[in-house]
């Protein structure tokens, strides 16, 4: 633990940043998941609303830097290409 009071407050600061960076990150996995659920379960268009607010929550995570701009980008990516690949299959 801490002696120094920089180093306590810093350690106080850190805590509360890991909770607001993790809102963020399991926001846009549990849209994710939501959206690969969907898909598997064959509810397209359902599916392209919570894409959507996927792709929104990984940009905000992104644009806060709790994620990389690639890292977002690739999610977002995977994400579209399985529902294109899904609607192709189902045709």
């Amino acid at each position: 633990m801490a002696n120094i009071k920089s180093a306590k407050k810093r350690a106080r600061q850190n805590i509360k940043r890991r909770q607001h960076n993790h809102y963020y990150k399991t926001t846009a996995r549990t849209y994710i998941k939501k959206a690969r659920a969907l898909i598997a379960a064959g509810e397209f268009d359902s599916a392209e609303e919570v894409i959507r607010l996927a792709e929104k929550s990984l940009d905000k995570a992104a644009q806060k830097g709790i994620i990389h701009a690639n890292n977002a980008a690739r999610r977002k990516s995977r994400l579209q290409l399985y529902l294109n690949r899904a609607k192709a299959n189902s045709a």
